[in-house]
């Protein structure tokens, strides 16, 4: 049998059975000092399909980085084949600020493919699509809700494509949104490449989440199984989750200015016109009432109660099948990760 060829990134060749940190260089801070994009990169002797997991795209959104330092100490890695290309600050200027832009108030998700010869955030852009996202056949894009705002663990990805779609089911979240591509987006362009991707969505900026940080691990090693990278895992008497498809969001907006009490969470299920929470008035002490305006299970939520008239509040996602299945369905993921999943990991951030 011939042997795996090497793995190159930046220059170097990473041989088969090696396990290797890259730095790729992008452009110096303005204190002048030197900054890389940190790389860590599994090249096993078997063959398989090359897979990137991303995070810290946006600078603020940190689950992802503590989910990469999770997968990569997670024992079934010394079983893999084929080569996971793991970067968990994309953004490195913004993890330094806890900002969600780059230094030229740019958002690098907004400007892939990138170029040589463009502003700061197209040369980073570059970087990372020639280095890493050209290099693989597959990726996963992990982020969060932007600074006050929260998500319930969910996919966005292009179901369309039927790859795509049966990553997105693997990973084992309960709601999938088939989401159209954004210009300038990571995942356009790596369609744009042939490459499937995933973007996982949970919780929110600056802050860290227990079980968006434990079902983002899970899913990816459940994404890496489906893959065959990873040995199928014994079957569990557990209910396996069954994703269902949002075939539209939208977001509920304050109607006044005030403060936000809300009295829904991520995941409940609601009727049109159901009470989701109230704006109160502090000088007239009065309350206005949120009102749903459609059925279905709310995926986002603000966290800051001091809110503006047309500050988005409530995100609904809204589905062909039954909703309240829907409702159940994340009631149970809620169950099994509370109780025992990623036991083999570190202990919770509390």
């Amino acid at each position: 049998m011939n042997a795996r060829a090497p793995f190159e990134i930046n220059g170097e060749f990473i041989q088969p059975g090696e396990q290797r940190f890259v730095n790729l260089p992008i452009p110096r801070l303005n204190s002048s000092n030197q900054s890389s994009m940190p790389v860590q990169v599994l090249h096993t002797k078997k063959d398989g399909p090359r897979l990137f997991v991303s995070a810290a795209v946006h600078g603020d959104e940190l689950n992802g980085i503590e989910i990469i330092r999770r997968l990569l100490l997670h024992k079934s890695l010394k079983r893999m084949r084929g080569t996971l290309v793991s970067v968990p600050i994309v953004n490195v200027y913004g993890v330094v600020n806890a900002a969600r832009y780059m230094p030229d108030r740019r958002d690098l998700n907004r400007f892939f493919p990138g170029s040589e010869k463009g502003s700061l955030t197209a040369r980073v852009a570059n970087m990372f699509m020639t280095e890493v996202v050209k290099r693989c056949t597959h990726g996963i894009d992990l982020h969060t809700g932007a600074i006050h705002r929260t998500n319930l663990p969910q996919i966005r990805a292009n179901l369309n494509d039927l790859e795509t779609e049966r990553l997105a089911r693997a990973f084992g979240v309960p709601v999938m949104l088939n989401s159209a591509f954004r210009d300038g987006s990571l995942r356009e362009c790596a369609a744009n490449e042939g490459i499937p991707m995933l973007l996982y969505e949970a919780g929110e900026a600056l802050r860290y989440d227990e079980l968006s940080i434990r079902s983002g691990v899970k899913g990816i090693l459940n994404v890496m199984r489906e893959l065959g990278m990873l040995e199928a895992k014994k079957q569990s008497n557990k209910k396996p989750i069954e994703p269902f498809v949002a075939y539209k969001s939208q977001w509920l907006r304050a109607p006044e200015t005030g403060m936000l009490r809300t009295t829904k969470s991520l995941g409940d299920s609601v009727n049109k016109d159901d009470i989701l929470g109230y704006i109160d008035d502090p000088y007239r002490n009065t309350q206005h009432p949120i009102e749903a305006l459609v059925r279905g299970v709310i995926i986002g939520r603000a966290q800051n109660p001091l809110v503006h008239e047309g500050d988005a509040v409530f995100h609904i996602a809204r589905f062909q099948d039954d909703f309240d299945e829907v409702g159940e369905q994340v009631n149970s993921f809620n169950e099994n990760y509370s109780d025992d999943l990623a036991r083999d990991l570190e202990p919770s951030i509390v």
